[in-house]
């Protein structure tokens, strides 16, 4: 079972699904070059960046594994931003058709970071201050509640540009509570078993939380039970 990950962005991403992965999929191992994967293998490529994680990466992507021949699924990982899943999922498909790209006998897998990566890590409930005290995170506590509701469900606050640049410093406002650091080059925490240990707790108690993070656990599992079968 061989795995090919392209992820779009340039820092998070290429440490925390490596964290994750050793995590849920111990079987799987890194490999540095994608000509490299032998068997129960997985090569991570950054995009660094939409719109060319689609329009030139993914392609260049496809080529690599149609030329390798031993991988199983392409896996590519990217925000919705502004977006909604369906728009992103779409813009994919009709991108290849208009291409007449052919996947052959790779199964492409989408997983969807609803609205960003740093949206499922909202999800973590430990980190969440039980009565704040300080601004902004009152603020934004008071707007949208993540330990109670869903994460990927919660709005843009007026002050921001974007979803991802609110939710983004929702999460470092709660770390700072905590006395814990977070920036995109350095995720810290969210690296360590605990974390997505939590978030798995998260999906279990609520099941119509983090849907998106959920097709991502649902990939991993399909994964686990293909390899001990």
């Amino acid at each position: 079972m061989n795995l090919y990950f392209l992820v779009e962005g340039k820092r998070t991403e290429r440490k925390v699904y490596p964290a994750w992965l050793a995590y849920l999929l111990p079987e799987i191992k890194q490999v540095k070059n994608y000509d490299e994967v032998e068997k129960n293998n997985y090569y991570l490529f950054s995009a660094e960046g939409y719109p060319s994680i689609i329009y030139e990466h993914l392609p260049n992507a496809i080529a690599d594994v149609q030329e390798q021949g031993n991988y199983n699924y392409l896996v590519v990982c990217l925000d919705v931003d502004e977006n909604t899943v369906g728009e992103i999922q779409n813009e994919i498909y009709e991108f290849l058709a208009s291409e007449k790209i052919k996947l052959g006998n790779i199964e492409l897998i989408i997983i969807v970071q609803n609205r960003c990566f740093e949206t499922w890590f909202l999800g973590n409930r430990n980190i969440y201050s039980r009565q704040p005290q300080d601004r902004p995170l009152l603020d934004f506590v008071r707007y949208y509640d993540v330990s109670v509701n869903c994460p990927e469900l919660m709005g843009k606050y007026p002050d921001f540009n974007t979803h991802a640049q609110f939710h983004t410093a929702y999460l470092k406002e709660l770390f700072k509570a905590k006395n814990i650091n977070y920036s995109k080059k350095n995720p810290g925490d969210v690296l360590k078993p605990y974390y997505v240990e939590q978030l798995l707790k998260r999906i279990k108690e609520q099941k119509q939380h983090l849907p998106s993070f959920q097709t991502f656990i649902e990939f991993c599992n399909t994964i686990k039970l293909n390899i001990s079968n």
